[in-house]
């Protein structure tokens, strides 16, 4: 293609099994899948470079650059992060491993708590003391010396620092921190620049994964900066798990605000798609071929948290609320013990893959399944150009039936279709009933490279009346990185009650953040600034976020904590309100590209083939997603396959093309 540059953008986002590409230009959108690499750079380099060969340009012309990818996560999964050491005040070196008084699993007699990711050997103690109101006690010179030597002796590739308040006065832990950064060429990540907030256990868990991970991030995000260099591409901006993009340089000092970066971006691609489901509200719902991962947006806003745990470690930074579970399209089918039928976590990855990919897996897995049941046919190329080998699938289907006492690879495959949505159904009851949401007053926006194959069944079973299939469903967490404001966030404790507090100081403290924000964006000319407090009611263990106006009014913050927790718990309590925190976040807004998409109006489907549905096998049509018919409504059963994912629409609804090329699945009138 010709024509100017300017509005050109690129977003690559990485995952278990495939590697997504999202390329926006000229108000046209290419999309590409490559398989996931071990160096995930070169995966992301391969994907750029079939994007842009479909597109007929140079990746040189391509003016903006977003990245999302797993390295982190994966490196927290798998336990192969850095070998970490944590500094910590006298007394408390065990923080990291006490925990909280909870335990996995109430009833287990067998539970166990994830080993620390720093162990004690590697913990070591600094004879400091900060309290709320101050430093009682400073840093020795001469311990700082002894402790530079212990870590170097401990051949250390990564330091947490987190002493005792560290998060109200950081003067001790600065010391240290400084001290070990001049002495030490390992990277140093510091409490009071990764958390500042109180809550010794979260502070310490957050900051030691920060460590955990730091080399990791430094050393992919350096390889991959180098690699777009080598392009002409500009310097990657990265997804945050927050929901925004930030540069590469930040990230590499900032490395677990990389965690859950790719759920992240699907979610902030479902949004902008919010439009689509006419309601109130979205859920999320991305499966890839690792696992599958839920989320909530609620009047146009992406929802988030600070309360995230990944492999049962507590993280306090902001990222967007997801629940994940391990059903992907790669996820092992097995039997256990008592004769059920379970799918994941295992999976089968890229590398064999699932049976039918024919590089040598036998495992049966959830897409071995929707190829024995019609819903992916055997002409069906994968990425583009992955084929695919039905009698392998059959075989290991049959494999499963035999162990599980099936009437063969058919039944077996209906099962697995069957408790994967089990699985996932539960995912999505997790962040809407049990939150208080009713999922009925939900449109369900499906994506991912198997989300549109199982969404209109599970929001069947959810009494959900609207599934929607955005036009990139199969690579939309990369579409999400080209929508993705840029987004920086700021915290720091203040607590008090709420009637008591010097409204003056703290809109001061306020001021502060968001000056320091806007340091730290793009363009602090285009930034909006938005307020917020963690309140609870006094005696509460935990908080509540609200927004704030500035100058700040503690009585309105009041209110709107009230009304909050009435929503959240169904009452209001004649209780004093505290203030525990106060947060800002800098954003600066990017524009998603416009998708137009409309179908040729061929009312004809390209073949039929047989598909296997709960109520029985049925000869079913199956269309191509860019030829699908424009302005007509189409009864299920039907298959609409596209380049990157494939939608399948049981008997009882229907669905159209809108638009922008999104389908738009409804419970049938008929």
């Amino acid at each position: 293609m010709d024509g100017e540059a300017t509005g050109r953008a690129i977003g690559v986002d990485v995952g278990g099994t495939f590697t997504d590409v999202a390329l926006s230009l000229d108000g046209d959108l290419v999309t590409a899948k490559v398989p996931s690499t071990d160096d995930q750079s070169e995966g992301v380099a391969a994907g750029i470079e079939k994007a842009c060969e479909a597109a007929g340009i140079d990746p040189g012309s391509v003016r903006e650059f977003s990245h999302a990818m797993t390295v982190s996560v994966n490196a927290l999964l798998e336990g192969d992060g850095a070998r970490t050491a944590l500094v910590t005040t006298e007394g408390f070196r065990d923080v990291l491993e006490i925990g909280r008084q909870t335990r996995p699993s109430l009833y287990d007699l067998d539970a166990e708590k994830p080993a620390p990711l720093v162990p004690r050997r590697r913990r070591f103690e600094v004879a400091e003391r900060t309290t709320p109101d101050g430093v009682e006690r400073p840093v020795d010179d001469a311990e700082i010396e002894s402790l530079v030597a212990a870590l170097r002796d401990a051949d250390v590739e990564s330091v947490a620092v987190c002493l005792l308040h560290a998060y109200a006065h950081p003067e001790n832990e600065e010391r240290v921190a400084e001290a070990l950064r001049a002495a030490l060429d390992v990277p140093v990540s510091a409490s009071h620049e990764v958390l500042p907030e109180f809550r010794e256990y979260e502070r310490t868990s957050t900051t030691a994964v920060d460590a955990y991970v730091r080399p990791a991030i430094d050393g992919y995000v350096g390889r991959l900066t180098e690699r777009a260099r080598d392009m002409g591409l500009p310097q990657p901006q990265i997804m945050q798990a927050n929901g925004g993009v930030t540069d590469a340089d930040t990230v590499r000092r900032n490395a677990v605000t990389t965690v859950l970066s790719g759920p992240a971006a699907g979610v902030v691609g479902a949004s902008a798609t919010a439009s689509a489901a006419d309601r109130d509200g979205l859920i999320t719902f991305d499966m890839g071929g690792t696992s599958s991962d839920v989320s909530l947006v609620r009047d146009g806003e992406v929802e988030r948290t600070t309360e995230s745990a990944i492999a049962d470690r507590p993280i306090g930074t902001p990222m967007v609320d997801v629940e994940t579970v391990g059903a992907g399209g790669g996820s092992i089918a097995w039997v256990d013990s008592g004769g059920a039928l379970r799918i994941g976590p295992r999976s089968a990855g890229a590398e064999p893959g699932p049976a039918c990919y024919g590089k040598g897996g036998t495992e049966p897995t959830v897409t071995d399944a929707n190829l024995v049941l019609g819903y992916v046919g055997a002409d069906t190329s994968l990425g583009g150009d992955l084929s695919l080998d039905a009698t392998a699938a059959r075989d290991a289907l049959a494999d499963l039936a035999d162990e599980a006492g099936m009437e063969g690879p058919v039944a077996a495959a209906l099962g697995v279709h069957r408790v994967a949505n089990a699985d996932m159904t539960r995912a999505i009851r997790s962040v809407t009933v049990e939150r208080g949401h009713d999922p009925r007053e939900f449109g369900l926006v499906a994506f991912g490279g198997a989300g549109p194959m199982h969404a209109v069944s599970i929001g069947d079973g959810l009494d959900v009346d609207r599934v929607v299939v955005p036009h990139a469903s199969g690579v939309l967490s990369a579409y999400g990185l080209l929508a993705a404001d840029e987004t920086r966030d700021a915290v720091r404790t203040r607590q008090g009650p709420l009637a008591e507090v010097d409204a003056g100081a703290v809109d001061g403290l306020y001021e502060e953040l968001s000056d320091d924000l806007l340091d730290e964006v793009s363009d602090p000319d285009a930034a909006r600034i938005e307020h917020a407090a963690d309140l609870r009611y006094a005696g509460q263990s935990f908080e509540l976020t609200v927004d704030v106006d500035r100058p700040f009014d503690p009585d309105a913050a009041a209110e709107r904590f009230a009304a909050a927790h009435e929503s959240a718990y169904g009452y209001r309590a004649d209780e004093p309100v505290e203030l525990v925190n106060c947060r800002a976040t800098a954003t600066v807004p990017r524009s998603a590209p416009a998708i137009e998409s409309a179908g040729t109006g061929a009312a004809a489907p390209r073949t039929t083939r047989e598909a296997v549905f709960p109520g029985g096998s049925h000869e079913t049509p199956v269309y191509d997603r860019e030829r699908f018919p424009a302005d007509e409504r189409v009864e299920g059963p039907v298959v609409v396959e596209g380049a990157e994912s494939t939608a399948v629409v049981p008997p009882g609804w229907s669905v159209r093309l809108r638009r922008d090329g999104a389908l738009i699945a409804e419970v049938s009138d008929a």
